[in-house]
């Protein structure tokens, strides 16, 4: 039975890069007929077709996608362990592995690494941005040393959380909406919102968390990536749910409100596995808790301002 390989991989991660097996053979140092070998293999492996070729190149298939998506994971780690490998002899006085959902890494992240390297140059931290659920896994694993998160309903074996902050939903709102310059509103006042939210399954979404399980809310556009969710709210273009954490990075020229309901509110935690050094993990976390707290009165401040 045919395997995927790591050369393969990288075979087909460079062939869906280029558009063309021809340039990722020149790329890899290879010859054509060892890419066309490599790619003829992974398909075997995969049992269907991973590129569609055509007459001024090839793009990958949906099978081919999702096998570039675990490519991308697995190369990844083979790469930062042959790192780590290669600076065993002058690793650093510490070393932290950090995970953190996507708004965590707006200002809370960056906020607590500047604070704990500018007490510890020496200390190397690598970051991986992903959703709380993976996040924990890996963790648990052993492959992130702690994890911004939400608060999980169960924990994997082996891993504590402590709090750090009760973070606010808000709505994010275009500066020439009727509710900018608003502290809060009801659930009620957001009924008839045109919302941009990360997926068209409310459930899926920071939406999910305070609206009326009897309407399904009205969701305009779906956008994953954050900076399109705030371009198209200060257009104008309807209106999306922030966490409090995320507000210190918003532009002027949108404005926030409290929502006005008792689960408006995200659990934001920090986990960790129960056994290992402490250093520099609690030095990390001890600036988690002081930005947290400098985060939670600017929000305080912003929505005074806007009021």
């Amino acid at each position: 039975m045919d395997e995927f390989t790591v050369a393969g991989l990288r075979v087909v991660r460079e062939a869906a890069a280029c558009g063309s097996f021809s340039t990722a053979a020149e790329n890899l140092g290879y010859t054509q007929s060892a890419v066309s070998r490599q790619i003829a293999l992974m398909e075997r492996a995969a049992g269907r077709a991973l590129f569609e070729r055509h007459a001024r190149g090839v793009q990958p298939t949906e099978a081919g996608r999702i096998v570039l998506r675990h490519a991308d994971v697995i190369l990844g780690e083979l790469d930062q362990a042959r790192h780590d490998i290669r600076h065993l002899a002058t690793r650093p006085a510490g070393r932290l592995r950090i995970g953190a959902f996507s708004t965590a890494m707006a200002a809370l992240v960056p906020r607590a690494i500047a604070a704990t390297t500018a007490r510890d140059p020496r200390l190397r931290i690598s970051l991986r941005e992903g959703l709380s659920a993976r996040l924990l896994t890996a963790v648990a694993r052993e492959r992130l040393d702690l994890a911004v998160v939400t608060a999980p309903d169960t924990l994997p074996s082996g891993v504590v959380i402590e709090p750090l902050l009760d973070d606010p939903l808000l709505v994010a709102v275009g500066s020439a909406h009727p509710l900018a310059g608003a502290v809060s509103a009801t659930p009620d006042m957001l009924r008839d919102e045109r919302w941009i939210a990360g997926s068209q399954e409310p459930s899926a979404t920071l939406l999910g968390a305070w609206r009326d399980p009897g309407r399904e809310p009205r969701i305009a556009f779906v956008a994953r990536d954050w900076v399109a969710k705030i371009g198209l709210v200060a257009a104008g273009s309807g209106s999306t749910v922030v966490p409090g954490i995320a507000v210190p990075v918003l532009p002027a020229t949108v404005a926030v409100l409290r929502i006005d309901h008792p689960s408006a509110v995200r659990r934001t935690v920090v986990a960790y596995r129960d056994r290992g050094a402490a250093q520099p993990r609690g030095a990390f976390i001890e600036a988690l808790r002081d930005q947290a707290a400098d985060l939670a009165a600017q929000v305080r401040q912003r929505l005074r301002a806007g009021a």
